[in-house]
């Protein structure tokens, strides 16, 4: 038994979850965010790109994430000269520094099949 788990029994007080990591968590495990993350970590993509890499992702939701994901600073956007403009995105360097968290954790996904539960 863990000690985590003896102190609940005993009554005494659980260990809080740190608050950074909580944040971080709730920001790249929101609908979506994920798998842009790891679209972007195998290079730039074009807005068009990206909504063809994550199927079931409608347009308007992935402006979205991409706007959000960009305020927290993991993302940039760059608009690209030409008629009509192009616009690509990529991570900045907070955004790579996820690259060893989400190559663990998609080994974590191939190892133990977690897409296989969904309906």
């Amino acid at each position: 038994m863990s000690s985590a788990r003896a102190n609940a029994r005993d009554g005494a007080e659980a260990t809080r979850v740190c608050p950074d990591y909580h944040a971080a968590v709730e920001m790249i495990g929101r609908r979506w965010s994920g798998a842009i993350l790891w679209a972007l970590s195998e290079g730039p993509h074009y807005f068009a790109e990206l909504s063809q890499s994550i199927p079931g992702l409608s347009d308007r939701l992935l402006s979205r994430r991409l706007r959000e994901l960009e305020q927290e600073g993991l993302v940039e956007r760059s608009v690209h000269a030409g008629s009509p403009a192009r616009v690509s995105y990529s991570l900045t360097d907070k955004g790579r520094e996820l690259g060893p968290a989400i190559r663990e954790l998609r080994a974590w996904a191939k190892r133990w099949n977690a897409g296989a539960a969904r309906p």
